[in-house]
């Protein structure tokens, strides 16, 4: 199950942050920038996958952004794990999380947006940060991948947007 999702820039300034699991606001923004920052320090050499207090995260660069996704075993794996007697922070519940499949998932996130936006860019984000969470929302609802064709994720934004057009010429 996906935890979260990231986008930040070289700087480390988050642009955009989605969550799928509770978690207070003081430890997002723990949590937050001491993955930006591993992922920020690793070289392009390195493996895009890091372990991080219970997380798997896998990364992926795209020209100037970081698409940084978060992963722990599913609440169901961890509920039955406690129940059989593992403890809390016990590496018996482990996170079954394919990360190539999660790289191809970020591969397949910024092909989307390329498609939606031209050649996507932080600005994109900044400026159309509304359809970006409609986007990526599309994609991943309740911390599951549940689409990856394109066309199919786009169809919605068409539609709004078409009939945002319709809606302004109305008024004029």
């Amino acid at each position: 199950m996906i935890s979260f999702i990231l986008m930040v820039n070289k700087q480390g300034q988050t642009r955009l942050s989605s969550y799928y699991e509770w978690m207070n606001m003081e430890e997002r923004v723990a949590l937050e920038s001491e993955i930006i920052r591993k992922c920020l320090s690793r070289s392009e050499l390195q493996c895009s996958f890091l372990e991080y207090r219970g997380f798997k995260v896998i990364y992926r660069r795209y020209a100037s952004l970081f698409f940084i996704v978060g992963t722990k075993a599913d609440f169901d794996v961890r509920k039955s794990a406690l129940a059989s007697g593992a403890k809390k922070g016990d590496k018996g519940v482990e996170n079954h999380e394919n990360e190539l499949g999660l790289l191809e998932f970020i591969h397949s996130l910024v092909e989307t947006m390329d498609r939606w936006a031209g050649s996507i860019c932080e600005l994109d984000i900044m400026y159309q940060l509304e359809q970006v969470h409609f986007l990526l929302d599309e994609m991943v609802q309740n911390g599951y991948v549940v689409e990856t064709n394109k066309s199919n994720v786009l169809r919605p934004i068409d539609l709004i947007e078409r009939e945002s057009k319709k809606n302004e010429g109305m008024f004029r």
